[in-house]
C-alpha cells in the first residue's frame, strides 16, 4: 500500500464542473470532461448483472480503505471524551490488513456552530466522522457509479463525484437513512475537514511510511441561496487517495449496497465489507473463519463496551442481522474460556448463503474482466453502453 503513498498526497486542488451547471467556487481546478467518460471510471460504473434493476442494488467495496476503522467513534463516546472548548483528542487505532499491522491517526473536524436561523454563533466544536458520515460516504460512492456523475482524472490522480444535495438526500432516504439538508451539509464538512493518517510502522520504526489526507480532500459546496436559485446546481467531492488508487488499480469489488444500508448496526455493515473483500471464494464447500479478537481489533467498534459479554452479544446480534438479510447462511461459534469460565475469545465459522455465493462469483468475474480489458484497451473512452455488463 505505502509504495504509492507519495503519489496520492493531495494539494488543496480545486475542481470545476464540466457540464452545463457551473459551481459557485470558481477557484477549484477544472475537471476535464474525459474524467467523466474514460474507460477507468466506466469499469467502476459497470456492474456484472443480468438486469439494470440488479445493478441499482450494487456499489463498490474499496480494498484497503474499507478495512480502515475510520468511523469507529460514535457520537455518544465523543461527548464523553470531549475536552473544554469543544476539542477532541487525536485518536489512534491499530488495525490489521493483509498480514500487516497499520495505525490510523484521526484528527477531528472543527465545525462552526449555527443557530436555528442558520447564522454563525461564533462558537466551534470538533467531531470525528461517525455513523452519519459513514452512511454519507457509502451514498456518495453509490452516486459515483452513475453515468456522468463519478469521475477519474488520471492526470491529477483524483476521483470523486458531482451531485446535487437533493439527489444525495434522496439516495439516503431510499435506503432508510433520511437526513436534513443541514445535517447532510454538516456531514460533508466533517468528512472534508477531518484528517486521517495511515501509518505503516513496520516500514521503519523511526521514520515510517504514511499517507495523510482528509476523508474528502476537496469539496465544492452550493449554499442555500444557490440551491434555491438553481436546484440542479452541483456539489463536488474528491475521494480519498486510497479510493482513487483502487479505481486506478481495479482493486474494488461489486457488492450488494442495498443490503449493507439495511443493516441495523454499524458493526454489521463492517462485517459485510470484510466478507465482500476477504471471503472472495464463497462456496458451499468453502467456509470463512473470523475470531472475535480480530473483529474487536480491526473494527474499532467494540471498545465502548464496559462488559466483555456485551461486546460478544453485539457480535452475535450482527451475525444474526446478516443471516436475516441473506448475506450469510449459518454461523458456527466456538467459545474460548479461561479461568472460571470467563469468555476470552470466540471463533466464528461462516457458511455462505446461495445469494452471497452468487454475488461473489459475479464480483470475481467482473473484476477479472475489467483488469483484462484495462490491459488490452487502456486508453479507450467508455460510452454509455459500457456501463452495465451482463452475465453470460
Amino acid at each position: 500500500m505505502m509504495r504509492y503513498s507519495m503519489a496520492i498526497i493531495v494539494r488543496p486542488e480545486k475542481m470545476n464542473e464540466t457540464s452545463k451547471k457551473k459551481p459557485r467556487n470558481k477557484s477549484l481546478k477544472p475537471i476535464p470532461s474525459e474524467a467523466f467518460t474514460n474507460r477507468q471510471i466506466g469499469f467502476f460504473q459497470g456492474f456484472l448483472v443480468n438486469t439494470s434493476a440488479e445493478g441499482d442494488a450494487l456499489s463498490n467495496a474499496i480494498d484497503m480503505w474499507d478495512s480502515v476503522p475510520r468511523y469507529s467513534i460514535h457520537r455518544k463516546k465523543q461527548e464523553k471524551i470531549r475536552l473544554p472548548g469543544g476539542f477532541l483528542p487525536i485518536h489512534k487505532v491499530d488495525f490489521y490488513y493483509r498480514g500487516k499491522t497499520y495505525t490510523a491517526v484521526i484528527r477531528p473536524a472543527r465545525i462552526e456552530l449555527r443557530d436555528k436561523q442558520g447564522q454563525l454563533t461564533g462558537e466551534t466544536i470538533e467531531y470525528y466522522p461517525s455513523t452519519r458520515e459513514e452512511l454519507i460516504e457509502h451514498a456518495l460512492r453509490k452516486l459515483a457509479a452513475e453515468q456522468y456523475a463519478g469521475f477519474f482524472d488520471k492526470h491529477d490522480f483524483r476521483s470523486g463525484v458531482a451531485f446535487t444535495l437533493y439527489r444525495l438526500r434522496q439516495e439516503l432516504a431510499e435506503q432508510g437513512h433520511s437526513m436534513t439538508y443541514d445535517g447532510l451539509a454538516e456531514g460533508l464538512e466533517v468528512l472534508h475537514y477531518s484528517q486521517i493518517t495511515i501509518i505503516d510502522p513496520q516500514s521503519d520504526t523511526s521514520d515510517p511510511s504514511l499517507i495523510s489526507q482528509s476523508y474528502l480532500p476537496a469539496l465544492a459546496k452550493v449554499n442555500k441561496n444557490g440551491r434555491a436559485a438553481d436546484p440542479d446546481a452541483k456539489w463536488f467531492v474528491q475521494f480519498h487517495g486510497l479510493v482513487t488508487n483502487s479505481i486506478n488499480q481495479i482493486n474494488y469489488r461489486q457488492f450488494n449496497y442495498r443490503r449493507l444500508m439495511q443493516c441495523s448496526s454499524q458493526l454489521a455493515r463492517w462485517l459485510i465489507s470484510q466478507l465482500v473483500l476477504k471471503y472472495t471464494q464463497a462456496s458451499i464447500m468453502n467456509s470463512f473463519e473470523m475470531h472475535f479478537s480480530t473483529i474487536r481489533r480491526d473494527s474499532g467498534l467494540l471498545d465502548g463496551y464496559s462488559r466483555g459479554r456485551d461486546a460478544f452479544a453485539a457480535v452475535d446480534e450482527a451475525w444474526e442481522d446478516l443471516k436475516n438479510l441473506g448475506a450469510i447462511g449459518t454461523v458456527a461459534k466456538i467459545e474460548e474460556r479461561v479461568g472460571r469460565g470467563q469468555l476470552k475469545d470466540a471463533i466464528y465459522t461462516i457458511y455462505t448463503s446461495p445469494q452471497f455465493m452468487k454475488e461473489q462469483k459475479a464480483a470475481n468475474r467482473r473484476q477479472s474482466d475489467a483488469k483484462i480489458a484495462s490491459v488490452h484497451q487502456p486508453n479507450e473512452l467508455a460510452g454509455p453502453g459500457d456501463k452495465t455488463n451482463k452475465q453470460r
